[in-house]
């Protein structure tokens, strides 16, 4: 069966899905003739779908993606410049959360969206962990804290420049600054031996936080939870992580129990035109 299968009733030749293959794998031997795979399509396909989604006609399929499997862009639903950077300024790191668990739907719709982020060579490298029990996320962030006592004791000094001291001391006296109350945690990980996966892996936390908002979430990075992810064998193991992984991110998870109600202003870029 061909990789790609080309309606001639639709196609107009223009040769777009040629230009937009990032692996030039489809070819277009002139303009009277169809699209075609190129001999080492197999092997450099990256599996984007970059060819269906640009095609004006709908022309081209794949054998693993149809047209009819992608909904077009609603034109109406296209951000305008204003909403756009309300939207971005409007994010906040969610420190207070309600009370309340979120039902697996939305946790699942959340990852799902997560996975639309961009990745080298369209990798995907992302596995997804996610304590869903409020009681297992403050168990966890109990050995968080047995981790920073560890620290605080063998490296004093870096332990006080990060602050630690003082988090352990705000748990003893009750309040807990490790998950900060959410419901959940999502972890993400992937092969401690993949190069890219911190930048890959961050950024589809990104799309998981820009996304939380229309879900009526919030979120906020687990720094604290992350470094002592892959420094904590218990907290490593506690998670169920395989053996040759590496976490690259955490975040809670939750209902926002505060409402923000300004965008609050941010440093000037610092910038270097060269021309």
């Amino acid at each position: 069966m061909t990789p790609i299968t080309i309606d001639p009733e639709k196609c107009n030749q223009d040769g777009i899905c040629v230009k937009a293959c990032p692996t030039a794998v489809i070819e277009l031997a002139s303009k009277n003739e169809l699209p075609t795979p190129a001999k080492d399509f197999q092997e450099y396909c990256l599996a984007c779908g970059h060819c269906v989604a640009v095609c004006p006609t709908g022309a081209l399929s794949l054998d693993w993606l149809q047209t009819g499997q992608c909904p077009p862009i609603s034109k109406e639903l296209v951000l305008g410049r204003d909403q756009a950077e309300q939207f971005l300024r409007s994010r906040r790191s969610i420190r207070n959360f309600k009370d309340k668990p979120v039902a697996r739907e939305k946790l699942e719709k959340l990852l799902e969206m997560a996975c639309y982020a961009p990745s080298a060579k369209n990798n995907q490298p992302w596995h997804w962990t996610v304590v869903e029990s409020p009681a297992e996320v403050k168990e966890m962030a109990g050995m968080v804290i047995e981790w920073m006592r560890a620290v605080i004791k063998k490296y004093p000094q870096q332990a006080e420049e990060r602050g630690l001291p003082r988090v352990v001391d705000a748990w003893d006296g009750g309040q807990e600054k490790i998950c900060r109350g959410a419901p959940h945690v999502i972890v993400v990980h992937g092969d401690k031996d993949y190069v890219l996966g911190p930048e890959d892996c961050a950024t589809a936390l990104s799309y998981l936080e820009l996304y939380a908002p229309s879900l009526g979430l919030g979120s906020c990075w687990g720094g604290y939870f992350f470094s002592a992810v892959n420094a904590y064998p218990p907290l490593f193991e506690a998670l169920g992580i395989p053996a040759g992984h590496k976490a690259f991110g955490a975040v809670m998870v939750g209902y926002p129990k505060l409402r923000y109600q300004r965008l609050p202003l941010r440093k000037k870029p610092k910038i270097t035109w060269l021309q």
